[in-house]
C-alpha cells in the first residue's frame, strides 16, 4: 500500500494551523504566532507546508479539519478551505470533534494520570461558558460534547466520586484563580488546539473509510451563531 499524506487543518479556536502526515506521524505542523489570522493566514500556510515538505496537492490522500465545535467564523474558514482542496483534488474529506483531537494532543505531552483523573478539554465560549467534554484516561467519553457555563458547583459530582479533573485549552485559563484552591482541579495553562493533534486520529478515520459527503458537510456549532445588532438612538 502507498503512503498516505493527510492534510489537518485546525481554526476552530483563534490558533489558526495546518499539519501534514506521513501514515499519521507528523511531518512538518505551521502555528500562527498571533491570534485569529485564519483568514488572511490559511492558504499561505497550506502552501508553505507543502514546500517545507518538497509535495504538491497531488500528493495529498485526503483532508482533515477540525469540525468544532468552535468559532463559528474559524469554523466557517477551515471547513471551506477543506471542501474547496477535497472538491478540486478528488479527495475525501475528514472532520475530527475538536475536544477529541484537543485530548490526543495532552495526552500525548503528558505524563500519565491516575485512573481517578478525568480531562476536560475547553473551549472558549465567552464569559464563563465554554465548549467542552469530559473523558476518562483511556479516551472513553464519560460526559458528551456540550456548552457549559461554569460555576464553583459544576463539577461536584465528580469530585464527590474522588475523581481529580484536569482543564485545559483556549476556554480553560480563565478558570485558574476561580479553582486555584480546590487541590482536585488542576488548570494545565497555555495549552493550544494544534492541527498536528489531528494526525493520528485523521489516518485511523482513514483506514475506516469514515469519510464526510463534502457537498453536505457542515461544522459543528454546537450553538446557533447570534447577530446582535448596534443600539441605536430612535430616530424622531
Amino acid at each position: 500500500m502507498s503512503d498516505i499524506y493527510i492534510l489537518s487543518i485546525e481554526t476552530a479556536t483563534p490558533l489558526c494551523s495546518v499539519s501534514l502526515a506521513k501514515n499519521g506521524v507528523m511531518l512538518h505542523e505551521i502555528v500562527g504566532e498571533e491570534a485569529n489570522m485564519h483568514a488572511s493566514s490559511l492558504t499561505l500556510f497550506i502552501e508553505s507546508l507543502l514546500q517545507e515538505t518538497s509535495l504538491t496537492m497531488n500528493d495529498l490522500s485526503a483532508v482533515a479539519v477540525s469540525k468544532g465545535p468552535g468559532s463559528y467564523t474559524g469554523l466557517r474558514i477551515g471547513v471551506s478551505a477543506a471542501k474547496g482542496l477535497c472538491y478540486a483534488l478528488d479527495i475525501p474529506l475528514i472532520a475530527n470533534n475538536t475536544l477529541d483531537a484537543m485530548y490526543r494532543g495532552f495526552m500525548a505531552g503528558s505524563p500519565q494520570v491516575s485512573d481517578k483523573t478525568l480531562l476536560l478539554p475547553m473551549i472558549d465560549a465567552r464569559r464563563q461558558e465554554v465548549y467542552t467534554q469530559v473523558l476518562n484516561r483511556e479516551g472513553q467519553v464519560i460526559e458528551s460534547t456540550k456548552a457549559l457555563i461554569v460555576d464553583a458547583a459544576s463539577f461536584d459530582s465528580y469530585l464527590a466520586d474522588g475523581h481529580h479533573l484536569i482543564f485545559f485549552g483556549s476556554g480553560a485559563d480563565k478558570f485558574d484563580e476561580q479553582f486555584k484552591e480546590n487541590a482536585s482541579i488542576q488548570v494545565a495553562l497555555g495549552f493550544d488546539a494544534k492541527a498536528s493533534f489531528q494526525d493520528a486520529l485523521a489516518y485511523e478515520k482513514f483506514q475506516a473509510g469514515d469519510f464526510e459527503d463534502v457537498a453536505y458537510f457542515e461544522p459543528y456549532y454546537l450553538k446557533d451563531f447570534m447577530v446582535t445588532a448596534p443600539k441605536k438612538s430612535p430616530l424622531l
